[in-house]
């Protein structure tokens, strides 16, 4: 009776959850849909007339130059930022060699560097290196500081997966780089998923370097585009909220297309241990 009350009380604790997530969204999307006279006089009411050209405008404006933008930068960031920390994590976990620790403190110690305290230094290469004002920069940087956090999370993972596996692979002939493509990476996909998606949430919110870095208008990314764009608009508001509800899509599809591998690697550590 106990454990059926308890069941019940996490249910209601979850929807409440639910509800608090989901009804922000739901406004949001809504209101985009008002005139600015409805959005201050009646926020919380359904549109007299649904408004669509909000969402025609805000794409017309730019929010469709910045999401493209966005894709690109987010999509490459995280795809190296994944792969590299794959890479990494492997030996880290599984292989011995002299300098492991000073390589996993190394790897580590990048979680300590606070993004803010290299902003000109990181600046100053950009410039060298002939790379300011291009997506690759960006692209690099958000990649960069990505990938400390990653690793540690899939070097985690490496280390509950049973290391009976690889002798068996090298018994049977196998290389190091075919046991980690063939066995260790299909066995890991639930915490490269988690990864991927909590890189691209980071990378698709990042506002400092896309707004040092990145000079050109048509170049720059949805939340500096954003910031410009309410700058530009602040008479119509629900402009400016319907260009968050389209700049938003993006984070929904990726978290919905990956939801079920992401849950399984939240819960994979306890599963495995």
């Amino acid at each position: 009776m106990k454990k059926k009350i308890l069941h019940v009380i996490a249910y209601v604790l979850f929807i409440l959850f639910t509800v608090i997530i989901i009804l922000p969204l739901i406004w949001m999307a809504v209101t985009g849909f008002k005139t600015n006279q409805e959005m201050f006089l009646a926020p919380f009411s359904l549109p007299e007339q649904w408004v669509w050209q909000n969402y025609v405008d805000a794409w017309n404006q730019g929010i469709g130059i910045y999401l493209k933008n966005s894709v690109v930068i987010t999509v490459m960031a995280t795809a190296l930022s994944t792969f590299v920390s794959c890479l990494a994590a492997y030996p880290l976990a599984r292989l011995n060699f002299k300098s492991k620790k000073v390589w996993v403190y190394l790897i580590l110690g990048g979680l300590m560097l606070a993004p803010q305290s290299s902003v000109i230094s990181l600046f100053k290469m950009v410039k060298i290196a002939g790379l300011y004002d291009t997506q690759t920069s960006l692209v690099l940087i958000d990649a960069a500081f990505r990938i400390p956090f990653a690793t540690f999370l899939i070097m985690t993972f490496y280390k509950s997966i049973s290391y009976s596996l690889d002798e068996s692979a090298y018994i049977d002939g196998a290389t190091t780089w075919q046991i980690f493509c063939k066995i260790i990476v299909p066995l890991s996909k639930p915490i490269i998923a988690s990864c991927a998606i909590v890189s691209f949430r980071a990378v698709w919110n990042e506002l400092m370097f896309a707004n040092i870095m990145l000079q050109s208008t048509a170049k720059k990314t949805v939340p500096v585009g954003l910031m410009n764009f309410q700058g530009m608009t602040t008479t119509n508001w629900t402009l400016v909220v319907a260009s968050m509800v389209i700049a938003s899509l993006p984070l929904v599809i990726a978290f919905l297309a990956l939801q079920r591998q992401f849950v399984r690697g939240l819960t994979a550590g306890s599963v495995k241990g």
